[in-house]
């Protein structure tokens, strides 16, 4: 029997919501050439969480922060980065200074079956794999620790956590491959602050300001001072302030329960049954209704809108194996070892 292919939630979560994105990313195995921004700042949280969970080091969080933007002073995007990572962490260690859990595993990876659930069969053609941002014991109870940035955490937010496809998933195959019976998931919300640094005033900008404001003056005068730019460290305080906000962090506990897992086998399976008939007749739908999903072009709207010209691929496109999810996360740094 040949190798079977690896897969992982991102490759049937894509395949669920659009067949073309899946067969760009999984069959093709292209990706774009500049990756998301969210993307980017929500693996810097995942990674400096993990570091504080293993230590609960502050200084060496910030550390690494530090030198993951390394060119913060002339790029704005690692400076908008380095701000917001800075002050979430500095906010998420005075609110969480205490647990009421404890750390069984962090960012652990797992391999299991799919298996047909009316026959007990294993697929001869996929296996799944993943890897948990953590697992916690609350008493007698197993939870999987999940981390999420989100731009608002409002009653709307949390409604759809229920929904999340990746949680069941994981939680059914951490019970199969790890021999942990997983009661349910806490969901670690950290609210990503919308605040922008201010770029202050030109001299331009100021005279004309001071001219509007000399001209509507009964003594034709104005006391008015050109607005400079906000410092780093003024930025800071203001960021500091959202962040000692009750709301700028949130903890939510489900349970899952064992017909949700039943359910998600049966779904699984549909979805191989699907890609290998996809496949087989290399037929693989676009679903328009994705295309801007989150509010924002999907990552394969111009190779789709350009019927998959060559010259948008060779311009905009790389070719990249799938699974980035999979791969060994950052080392930790010397320091950075385990205190539990």
């Amino acid at each position: 029997m040949s190798e079977r292919i690896v897969t992982t939630y991102s490759m049937w979560n894509l395949f669920r919501n659009c067949r073309k994105a899946a067969h760009w990313r999984y069959v093709l195995h292209v990706v774009p050439l500049e990756r998301d921004r969210n993307l980017s700042f929500g693996s810097l949280i995942h990674e400096c969480l993990e570091r504080w969970h293993l230590g609960r080091n502050l200084p060496l969080i910030l550390d690494y922060i530090d030198r993951s933007c390394p060119n913060r002073a002339q790029d704005e995007d690692q400076r908008r980065t380095w701000h917001l990572a800075t002050a979430m962490m500095k906010g998420y260690a005075v609110r969480y200074a205490q647990e009421d859990f404890e750390v069984v595993a962090l960012e652990k990876k797992f391999e299991a079956e799919i298996v047909n659930p009316e026959t007990e069969s294993s697929s001869r053609t996929f296996v799944l794999a993943g890897k948990v941002d953590g697992i916690v014991r609350r008493g007698d109870e197993h939870f999987l620790l999940e981390h999420k940035t989100a731009a608002a955490i409002d009653a709307s937010y949390l409604e759809r956590l229920w929904t999340d496809f990746q949680i069941t998933l994981y939680a059914h195959y951490v019970e199969q491959a790890l021999g942990i019976r997983v009661a349910g998931v806490l969901y670690n919300v950290l609210l990503k602050a919308r605040l922008q640094q201010s770029a202050g005033e030109t001299e331009a900008e100021f005279e004309a300001r001071r001219a509007e404001l000399i001209a509507k003056s009964k003594t034709g005068k104005s006391s008015a001072k050109r607005r400079m730019p906000e410092t780093n460290d003024e930025f800071q305080e203001r960021l500091a302030a959202k962040f000692a906000e009750p709301e700028s962090f949130h903890r939510e506990a489900l349970y899952i329960s064992r017909d949700q897992l039943t359910a998600l086998r049966a779904e699984l399976w549909e979805l191989t049954q699907a890609f290998l008939d996809a496949r087989r007749r290399d037929v693989w739908y676009q679903n328009t209704s994705f295309c801007f999903q989150y509010g924002r072009p999907c990552s394969y709207f111009a190779l789709c809108r350009s019927g998959g010209a060559q010259n948008v691929l060779d311009n905009f496109y790389r070719r990249q194996e799938p699974n980035e999810e999979l791969r060994v996360s950052a080392p930790p740094l010397a320091d950075d070892a385990p205190t539990f």
